[in-house]
């Protein structure tokens, strides 16, 4: 299975604890499974994507800041990790881009230029970008950057006021700096099939946003918060674990979904009525 060129995908919501970073990490793993060269950019300053893959943040001397706000090609600073993904790490240093970047001619699009050159029939399969929980500057990058975002969303405590948040960014990027800009779908995370609860929030978002749900859910499971601390993914530490199969199906999906090819986009409903 193989898609077709790059597919760049921005994995974003502005709430935190909705497993972004767990998904980013999970993903590109089982893409790797399957055959695919995956590239994941940390664009969180706090680093948590870059310190579970088993990499400290403190030990680096380049990061993606410097990509960004130096202009550094970013083959200098990519690294390969145990989990068959290259990564592009982050470090503290990147709080300070937003304002480093603010005063920026075509600061949208500077994420986008510097993933150019690894973009392509010659480079990644696909490229997952961590946003950062926030609708900044670096979020704005990466979906100018990007030709689709995911949206993790914790079925518990789902927040329709930050999901609306969310595609009036998306729908200002798409107007402005990306009209390709597709949303591929809410990622339901942290999901327990037991409640009713679950699931009829989840039905609710989707029919309010007219989104598409990619499936199969994300199970809770305690499995989740002792990877990081190994340095790994799930799919290595717990690899029968129903959190790694999940991801493994979601990435199988994903990838039909590229070969499919993408949809026209649609008018986003950015708002409940």
């Amino acid at each position: 299975m193989m898609a077709p060129m790059t597919i760049t995908l921005a994995v974003a919501n502005q709430k935190g604890g909705v497993a972004k970073t767990t998904s980013v990490a999970s993903i590109g793993a089982a893409l790797a499974e399957l055959g695919q060269r995956v590239l994941l950019v940390d664009l969180d300053p706090q680093a948590c994507l870059t310190f579970s893959l088993g990499v400290d943040p403190e030990d680096l001397d380049l990061s993606v800041h410097q990509v960004l706000t130096k202009g550094l090609d970013p083959t200098e600073v990519v690294l390969e990790t145990e989990d068959g993904v290259d990564l592009l790490p982050a470090t503290i240093d990147l709080a300070r881009a937003e304002a480093d970047l603010l005063t920026r001619t075509g600061r949208e699009h500077v994420l986008k230029a510097s993933l150019a050159d690894l973009v392509g029939a010659d480079g990644y399969d696909w490229i997952l970008l961590d946003c950062p929980p926030s609708l900044g500057v670096l979020t704005v990058a990466a979906l100018t950057a990007a030709d689709g975002v995911l949206v993790p969303l914790q079925c518990e405590t789902l927040s329709h006021r930050g999901v609306g948040q969310l595609l009036d960014t998306v729908h200002d990027v798409r107007r402005f700096t990306n009209k390709g800009l597709e949303v591929w779908g809410v990622l339901p995370t942290l999901y327990d099939g037991r409640t009713t609860h679950a699931r009829t929030v989840l039905d609710t978002i989707s029919q309010t946003y007219d989104l598409a749900v990619i499936e199969p859910p994300i199970p809770k499971t305690i499995k989740f918060a002792e990877a990081p601390a190994a340095g790994r993914s799930i799919l290595a530490t717990s690899r029968t674990s129903k959190g790694a199969q999940a991801y493994r199906e979601v990435a199988a999906n994903l990838i039909a979904r590229a070969e499919a090819g993408r949809p026209k986009s649609r008018r986003l409903r950015t708002r409940p009525s």
